[in-house]
């Protein structure tokens, strides 16, 4: 006997639903990259609590993703965790911000000047493919009016990354690329709450294109010492806009 409509509509549904929803062993990976994803956004706040109520409201997982998780959050110092009271988003700091950036700067900077000795064509054509790459949708964010979308602010924050991963990739050291991802993942959550209002978007066109463009021009053109000497620039003065515009928001 056919089933009904009703009946065939509710199998309809549900077979969507089994498509849509994760895999059972990729549910924490699904719920870390949401809460990731929300706290380095700012819909998490600095020092607000994480409740395994309202996150299993919000985005329909239960607790045990939702844990594992946290838990793996709080290992990237995302997250942190007080006796009796739950989870919270890690609290703000500019000295903390400022220890991330100088750690990152000592490692990059010798990443990239092992890179730029060790590095064949493939490395150089990754460099500046990735900063094409990165040129098009920095372009593409701010030639148009009104704030930036956030599909381009995600696809301009993805290009990022993987335009400062190439630099450093021939450094023939992958306990340097782990800890470089793993500062720049710190920073980056200093980073995406201060440049996405409009003071911090116009601090980002007034000179990232061409300090990025500079670093890797020199690195391919084998000017190590010029090349590390920049990159360092870059990151300490990111690091001066964003203690600016946090001042500037306290204040």
């Amino acid at each position: 006997m056919p089933p009904t409509q009703p009946d065939a509509t509710r199998a309809r549904k549900a077979q969507a639903a089994e498509i849509e929803r994760p895999a059972e062993g990729t549910l924490g990976q699904h719920a870390y990259d949401c809460i990731r994803s929300d706290i380095l956004r700012g819909h998490f706040a600095p020092g607000s609590p994480l409740r395994l109520q309202a996150l299993k409201d919000r985005y329909g997982l239960s607790f045990s993703p939702l844990r594992e998780a946290l838990n793996r959050l709080q290992s990237e110092q995302l997250v942190s965790s007080v006796a009796a009271r739950g989870f919270r988003v890690t609290d703000i700091s500019v000295a903390e911000m400022w220890d991330a950036i100088e750690t990152r700067t000592l490692i990059d900077g010798e990443g990239l000047r092992r890179s730029i000795q060790r590095g064949d064509d493939d490395w150089e054509a990754q460099v500046l493919g990735t900063f094409h790459a990165l040129s098009r949708v920095f372009e593409r964010a701010f030639g148009q009016s009104g704030p930036i979308k956030d599909d381009d602010r995600d696809l301009l924050e993805t290009r990022h990354a993987a335009y400062h991963r190439s630099l450093i990739s021939a450094s023939g050291s992958d306990w340097m690329l782990r800890f470089s991802t793993q500062l720049y993942q710190q920073t980056q959550r200093y980073r995406w709450p201060f440049f996405s209002g409009e003071s911090g978007d116009a601090l980002l066109k007034q000179s990232y294109l061409a300090e990025h463009r500079e670093i890797a021009e020199h690195a391919v053109a084998r000017r190590e010492d010029e090349a590390v000497a920049l990159l360092a620039r870059s990151l300490h003065r990111t690091g001066e806009v964003i203690e600016e515009l946090h001042g500037a928001a306290k204040g």
